[in-house]
């Protein structure tokens, strides 16, 4: 990679980094200005990198599926127990969440089938084995479980960020009403 490429990629990831902590901070309220003040270039290098605000977007959807998927990656799901496994799935993509909170509230610009092409088989996998093994419920699909894992994790992040939960309590929030519901034992 040339040196010219390697400062592209560091400008580029220092607006998106900017983007993401302003647009989660400040929400659809802030501006171009705000998020190349935060990354320390001025607007027209912004501009160059970015020509408009729906670019910017779109980069910050891709960010935040690559940091998720590269969470996922490093949580090493198939050598743990199904249980410590939704655990560090929560953890993952709470954590992966509120760093793009914007992205997760606003769902525009998702492709929600490279989202799940990126991010759904691993995830899948660990439900499948869970209900495989026994250690989750059978009467629901392992489709239908993931599907209520995502609604968890949404208003975890929600939790995280809004309600100043933060990334641990959130994710173990999560983890233990899917394993262990919300009845009183």
């Amino acid at each position: 990679m040339g040196r010219n490429q390697c400062l592209h990629d560091r400008v580029s990831a220092a607006i998106l980094d900017a983007a993401a902590i302003v647009l989660s901070e400040r929400g659809n309220g802030a501006g171009m200005g705000e998020v190349a003040g935060r990354a320390g270039v001025s607007r027209a290098t912004l501009y160059r990198y970015f020509p408009c605000r729906d670019d910017l977007l779109r980069a910050l959807v891709e960010a935040a599926v690559d940091d998720a998927q590269r969470r996922l990656m490093e949580a090493d799901l198939d050598r743990v127990s199904v249980k410590e496994a939704i655990a560090r799935l929560s953890r993952a993509l709470v954590a992966s969440g509120v760093h793009y909170s914007v992205v997760v509230a606003e769902g525009a610009h998702i492709d929600h089938a490279e989202v799940d092409r990126r991010l759904g088989a691993c995830i899948r996998s660990v439900f499948v084995r869970g209900v495989e093994t026994g250690v989750l419920r059978s009467d629901l699909s392992a489709e239908t479980l993931v599907r209520l894992f995502g609604g968890l994790l949404k208003v975890g992040i929600e939790m995280a960020t809004v309600d100043g939960l933060g990334v641990e309590q959130a994710s173990a929030a999560v983890t233990t009403l899917l394993l262990e519901g919300a009845a009183r034992v």
